[in-house]
């Protein structure tokens, strides 16, 4: 076999370190790079931080709330001369090359003049907006009313909510999809009644603003409300307090009850009657003028109002005085229940007074300036500057909520037989 001479094997190592050289110095030589991750590494990862693969592309590897980790993916690109950072979803929902082929996808379209997140905020908004079912605020209002007005207090609450909506909103909004109302319309029909009828138009605007509610959860229109307060409208309008004053019930001074309560004792009619039973009982008129035999324990001298028409929801037990209760035996004479369970009526056993029956009474009375429920005022006045009696009895006498909500939670009992001294000690009082 034939060997090469020594001068032809160096030639040839000349060659190869010439061609290294060259190499080296021209910086020519550009061996393939490894990628930064793998499948198998991306499946086992789980040292929490950010790991960058190739072109941008990172996984970040966080901790659940379960204890383990969760996987995200990021694109990281130019736009406009700014860096920007894209989520492009999680892993493995997501997998390495469906996330390859996203980052070459978003870097193409930014390097052709087109934002991927403005692009893909519009699809997401498009697609919000398919999927919404067309409705107008006139439609949505009136299935709202119907779910809801079965828990609202009385029949004047709800016509009121009902009479708002035809007289104001309605004919600006009434027939617009439901979708299509914004800050703009909103402020078209409250802001010319915020300065003149505020408290209409505060009670308009939270109207307003449970319908769009109502609205949203079911799918008719996308977030956000535009009648919302907090935030939003009270950026554009005062707050209510600046513009309205608020003017409590006209009460009567409480050293006035016991001459008050004699003239009225000395008037016949049931409308007499229903006040006085009103103000023996510190209860508001709705409750009495409403009030059933059925709902009162003689033997245990106990009045009990049905949830359905207290403003709290919450059934009152009323502890009745002695002159209470001879006001109901007197009453009693009149009706034979359970045909007529109504106490106080008129003509018709089955029809409760309105409440325009006390302000006629005070106008023959020539009373001005006092309503039947500022008697509950005066009530309240007596126990606090001319009794012992704790603030807590008298707050609960009068069906009001006591403490805060974890007091109430803790709270069973109602006080009942404190309450059944105050008032006796209150009717005593205005029985002079």
């Amino acid at each position: 076999m034939r060997t090469p001479s020594n001068s032809r094997l160096n030639e040839g190592v000349d060659e190869w370190v010439k061609r290294g050289s060259f190499w080296r110095r021209t910086k020519k030589w550009n061996p393939p790079q490894m990628t930064g991750l793998s499948a198998l590494r991306v499946k086992k990862l789980s040292e929490i931080g950010k790991h960058a693969d190739s072109n941008g592309l990172t996984l970040q590897v966080a901790k659940s709330k379960t204890g383990g980790v969760k996987k995200s993916w990021s694109v990281r690109f130019r736009f406009n001369g700014k860096q920007r950072q894209m989520g492009i979803g999680t892993y493995p929902e997501v997998s390495l090359a469906e996330a390859r082929d996203l980052t070459r996808e978003i870097r193409s379209k930014a390097q052709k003049g087109i934002d991927p997140i403005a692009e893909r905020k519009a699809i997401v908004k498009a697609r919000k907006a398919e999927a919404v079912k067309g409705a107008t605020f006139q439609e949505c209002a009136e299935k709202y009313i119907a779910t809801h007005e079965k828990g609202w207090a009385n029949a004047k609450h709800r016509q009121q909510w009902k009479n708002t909506l035809v007289e104001y909103a309605y004919p600006v909004f009434g027939q617009m999809d439901v979708a299509d109302i914004g800050i703009s319309e909103v402020m078209q029909v409250i802001e010319p009644l915020w300065f003149t009828k505020t408290e209409t138009a505060s009670r308009l605007r939270g109207r307003i603003e449970n319908i769009l509610g109502w609205a949203i959860v079911h799918n008719h229109r996308p977030l956000p409300n535009p009648a919302v307060w907090r935030g939003q409208l009270d950026h554009l309008l005062p707050k209510r307090s600046r513009v309205h004053k608020v003017t409590h019930h006209p009460a009567l001074d409480w050293r006035e009850m016991p001459e008050f309560m004699k003239e009225l004792k000395s008037r016949e009619g049931v409308s007499a009657r229903a006040l006085q039973f009103t103000i023996l009982t510190a209860a508001r008129s709705g409750e009495v003028r409403f009030a059933r035999w059925s709902e009162i324990n003689l033997a245990d001298a106990l009045w009990v109002v049905p949830e359905d028409r207290m403003k709290m929801r919450r059934e009152h037990r009323v502890p009745l005085s002695r002159q209470a209760l001879q006001l109901l035996a007197a009453r009693k004479s009149h009706t034979s229940p359970p045909d007529r369970d109504l106490i106080f009526y008129r003509e018709n056993p089955n029809k409760a007074y309105s409440d325009s029956v006390y302000r006629a009474l005070f106008d023959r009375m020539k009373r001005t300036g006092i309503t039947a429920h500022g008697f509950r005022s005066s009530f309240r006045d007596w126990s606090g500057e001319s009794t012992n009696h704790a603030r807590e009895t008298a707050e609960l006498a009068l069906a009001h909520q006591v403490g805060n909500a974890v007091e109430r939670s803790y709270r069973r009992g109602d006080a009942l037989e404190k309450r059944r001294s105050l008032m006796q000690d209150w009717a005593d009082f205005i029985d002079g």
